[in-house]
């Protein structure tokens, strides 16, 4: 299992959020990044760059990435964010847009596209995780879900990607994600992915790979594993990504404690400095 890091994080700002009065964005990066927004990005534009990038046409440029969606979008913004940067950017159309909504469902625009790319070409030589694509809910007049993170994928210089998934834990395991109606985490200090499908927060998920989430979610009171009640809690099980035993624990179960799926394989869970 090879540990690799990824230099992005984005996650929803405070305040609230829609088409008309636009929607705060929060970034941490560990290099200086370009952030580009597309409100109104067609469905499949979106797919079909993606696809071009996993087939030959490396996305690595704020430019490729734009001329890869073929202008198919309403409206674009862009932002220069600094490695040491926590600033929230506002996004919004212009009024002389006239957009307050982007149709009925099912709909074939979504609302908001963000793309974290970085700005040195050096740095793009230094990882190996060269893009962050998050596509974003933003209510409407005619769709009012409140905002919310629908997916996140992560880009390779070698043209492969991967969609970014939270780990399930209790709410006392060290600020990582809970439940899984969860909208967004918050942006680890050493943000790492590994390669195999292990992350910190969220999880980096075979490419293609889609799980169906459980509905119930049993809350732990602290970190501790779940079976023995004494070790701090380090593995985690795949695919139901549950993080609720220890090392000692993991090889005595086929079945996860808490949702009962099978258990295929389990990783080691990798802590940032603040969360140790």
């Amino acid at each position: 299992m090879v540990q690799v890091t990824n230099p992005f994080a984005l996650e929803l700002g405070s305040g609230p959020a829609s088409v008309t009065d636009g929607v705060l964005l929060r970034s941490c990066c560990l290099e200086p990044c370009v952030l580009s927004c597309f409100w109104g990005c067609e469905v499949s534009a979106l797919q079909g760059a993606l696809q071009a990038h996993q087939h030959g046409l490396r996305l690595s440029t704020p430019q490729h990435f734009q001329e890869a969606l073929h202008l198919r979008y309403h409206y674009c913004q862009s932002f220069h964010i600094g490695s040491e940067d926590r600033e929230e950017r506002h996004l919004h159309l212009p009024v002389d847009q006239g957009i307050t909504d982007f149709g009925p469902l099912p709909r074939q625009h979504y609302p908001l596209v963000a793309v974290l790319m970085l700005a040195e070409p050096e740095a793009r030589d230094k990882y190996n995780i060269v893009a962050s694509v998050t596509v974003i809910h933003v209510p409407d007049d005619k769709y009012r879900l409140s905002a919310r993170v629908l997916f996140q994928y992560l880009l390779t210089s070698q043209g492969s990607m991967y969609e970014l998934k939270p780990l399930f834990m209790s709410a006392d395991s060290g600020g990582m994600s809970g439940p899984p109606d969860s909208e967004q985490s918050s942006p680890p200090s050493e943000p790492t992915i590994e390669a195999s499908g292990v992350g910190q927060r969220p999880v980096l998920l075979e490419e293609g790979k889609e799980e169906e989430e459980e509905e119930d979610w049993l809350e732990g009171t602290n970190k501790d594993c779940v079976v023995c009640q004494n070790a701090a809690v380090n593995r985690v099980l795949l695919p139901c990504r549950h993080a609720c035993v220890c090392d000692s624990c993991v090889s005595h179960f086929q079945h996860c404690p808490i949702c009962r799926a099978f258990v295929i394989e389990s990783f080691s869970l990798t802590r940032g400095p603040a969360e140790q």
